[in-house]
């Protein structure tokens, strides 16, 4: 049998050409390799805002669409980038009770407040609620449970004493609770409506964190803040206020005044009843409200992250008394981390209660 020689030439065409076989093939002429200087990274920040939308009369309005809305950035017309309507949220709650020495007379009235709103607005199985009460400082009596029946043993054991400490309860409920509730199952597990009931006098003489700071990390962990005085003074229990259907509060004292800005800044209502009874159809209404939401999503023309608060205004302009309820701002920062910087300079001068409300 002949064998048959291979040139040494062949055999180095073989070589050659099984070696550019196994070298990857090169980058398309407009595709950047790695080490290219030239790439360039874009990053696009956008601002979400849930809100509601209510008639003359108190009423949701549900029905609208990206089109009827104009949202503004510091006064400036924003492009909305996405819009959605959330229905049937999961809500995670945080319930915050004053127990300081200056609501001893009044401390029945929050248990009961408390208690029923659970009742009326907590689902099975759906939604979750945290029990936090404060004086001195703040205290987590039951952490977040579906069992309206562990937050009602709670809250019907707590007692009064102590100073108040309202501001510094506010940031560690947003800090270390509400800013990782529970994650209900599905495909969207992060999508929960976030609420705090606070129920005080509003008098706050012990806490390290300022107002400002308390809503700004309520505005940075997205919760909603709506706030029971538990104040009985300038009340007419033989009239009612036409918004709530409860005893009328015909003036706000500086500290209601106080309750009135934290629900103002976050997107929530503040309520000045007498009575529990006065609370029934509030609670009712919220609840409507938590699970009836719209969310829009926008590139700020002033992309700046420079820290600076920036004030947001929606509008229905086709609907002229619709007036709608939502965060009012936002700091513009490159990490929501929670470490909240100091106000603007060109914040307000100090209200009642030795703080700055951002603009």
């Amino acid at each position: 049998m002949r064998r048959k020689l291979i040139s040494p030439v062949a055999i180095l065409l073989f070589l050659s050409g099984a070696m550019r076989a196994q070298q990857p093939p090169p980058p398309p002429p407009d595709t950047p390799s790695p080490q290219s200087s030239n790439v360039t990274r874009v990053s696009v920040n956008l601002v979400d805002v849930l809100f509601t939308v209510l008639n003359r009369r108190n009423k949701l309005v549900p029905e609208l669409d990206k089109p009827d809305f104009q949202v503004y950035d510091d006064n400036v017309l924003q492009q909305i980038r996405y819009f959605s309507k959330q229905t049937d949220l999961p809500l995670r709650i945080g319930m915050l009770l004053d127990t300081s020495n200056s609501i001893r007379d009044r401390l029945r009235f929050e248990q009961d407040a408390s208690v029923s709103f659970l009742y009326s607005v907590l689902r099975r199985n759906k939604d979750e609620a945290f029990v936090m009460t404060f004086d001195d400082e703040p205290q987590v009596l039951q952490a977040f449970t579906g069992d309206t029946g562990k937050l009602r043993d709670q809250i019907v054991q707590t007692r009064a004493g102590g100073g108040t400490a309202i501001y510094d309860a506010i940031y560690a409920a947003c800090q270390k609770e509400l800013s990782h509730p529970p994650r209900p199952p599905g495909d969207q597990p992060d999508v929960v409506r976030r609420v705090m009931i606070l129920i005080s006098d509003g008098d706050d003489n012990l806490s390290v964190h300022t107002r400002s700071e308390a809503i700004q990390m309520a505005q940075i962990t997205d919760v909603v803040i709506y706030t029971i005085s538990t104040n009985t003074q300038w009340i007419s229990t033989t009239q009612k206020d036409e918004a709530t259907g409860g005893s009328l509060k015909y003036h706000l004292t500086d500290t209601d005044k106080i309750l009135q800005s934290l629900a103002d800044e976050t997107g929530g209502r503040a309520f000045f009843p007498y009575r529990v009874d006065d609370l029934d159809q509030s609670f009712q209404d919220i609840g409507d409200e938590l699970r009836n939401q719209y969310s829009v999503a926008y590139a700020p023309t002033n992309s700046v992250l420079d820290g600076r608060y920036h004030k947001i205004r929606i509008e229905v302009p086709e609907h002229k008394g619709y007036q709608v309820r939502a965060r009012q701002g936002y700091f513009a920062r490159p990490n929501p981390a929670f470490t909240p910087v100091a106000p603007p300079a060109t914040a307000p001068a100090p209200q009642p209660g030795g703080d700055r409300k951002p603009s």
